[in-house]
């Protein structure tokens, strides 16, 4: 049997038809996604399996690992996604697994794939952790986990979260309402993952006692932060002096992520991102960690990982902020 003829026949036991057609999905269609990404072709008769093709093995590990999942929640093409994905950077070891899990108070999750539980042991053990590459790479999600853990630990008194609105070029007067609601449309992505982790309700409350605080970059300036988690997202927007400013203003028992795509600046022509300045100046220095992620580590839709690799073939290897091989 050549390579790309091989098979694997399996059965999914304790038989349970609730549980496969969970698995299965509506239609089949978890099946048919495998078969499309892994380029398998998959039989199913109850609870017994064939597969065919040359990734045969990883069709049936992941089949396995989600018929468990079954069990205790729904297997959507978003989770068999993200199984994939965890096959493709690689498994945790055992030490791993253990360190790469979030408690949250409304459920846990953990890092997936090598980049994210890099990612992760930095923010844990550095006060400044720096989390770059392309959108959907989970860097600003983790961060905001990380930040909500600190809080329910009480190792931190509060969320500081601060992005720049080159947007709006920084003319927030011109925007209705006050500080917070000028700034919500620039935050609205860590604050979404703030309600899905703690809740509209909760978050609210520590919003209006500053426990959860939001501010643009241009609102930073003399001020110090003690006992916080700080984080900065679309730090590529910042400029040389910007950066400097924000990393100044961690103060004692406080811990820092800085967040950023450097492939995807809106600063006006002819000015340096802070973020890709950063990387030369701060690499080797004591105290601060740097996890670049690349396509491989996209965890949205595979549209856009695909999308992501398409301009990385087409962009200059040598560009400014590129993660040295």
């Amino acid at each position: 049997m050549n390579v790309s003829e091989a098979s694997r026949e399996f059965a999914l036991e304790p038989g349970d038809n609730a549980r496969l057609a969970n698995l299965c999905g509506p239609l089949d269609e978890n099946l048919r996604l495998l078969e499309a990404r892994l380029e398998v072709q998959i039989r199913r008769r109850g609870d017994s399996f064939r597969v065919v093709g040359a990734r045969a093995d990883s069709a049936e590990e992941t089949l396995r690992e989600l018929f468990a999942l079954a069990k205790s929640e729904e297997v959507t093409p978003e989770r068999v996604h993200l199984a994939l994905r965890e096959h493709e950077s690689g498994r945790a070891t055992a030490g791993e697994g253990e360190d790469s899990a979030i408690r949250l108070p409304r459920g846990g999750l953990r890092a997936r794939g090598h980049h994210q539980r890099q990612y992760l042991a930095d923010i844990r053990a550095h006060d400044l952790t720096f989390g770059i590459g392309p959108a959907g790479t989970g860097k600003t999600y983790l961060a905001v986990a990380c930040a909500v853990e600190s809080l329910q630990a009480e190792t931190i008194r509060r969320v500081v979260l601060v992005r720049p609105a080159v947007e709006a070029g920084e003319r927030l007067g011109f925007l209705p309402g006050d500080l917070t609601q000028k700034v919500d449309p620039y935050l609205r992505p860590m604050y979404d993952a703030l309600y899905e982790m703690l809740g509209f309700d909760r978050v609210s409350r520590f919003i209006e006692r500053n426990v959860i605080e939001v501010a643009p970059l241009a609102f930073m300036r003399g001020r110090s932060l003690n006992d916080s988690f700080i984080i900065l997202d679309e730090a590529q927007n910042t400029t040389i002096e910007q950066m400097k400013m924000f990393l100044t203003r961690i103060g004692f028992g406080s811990k820092a992520v800085v967040t950023g795509d450097v492939t995807q600046t809106d600063l006006p022509a002819g000015r340096q991102s802070g973020l890709s300045h950063v990387i030369d100046v701060l690499r080797g220095v004591g105290g601060v960690a740097f996890t670049f992620f690349d396509a491989r580590d996209v965890v949205r839709h595979p549209l856009v990982q695909r999308i992501v690799q398409a301009y990385e073939s087409r962009s200059d290897p040598t560009r400014q902020g590129k993660e040295p091989s």
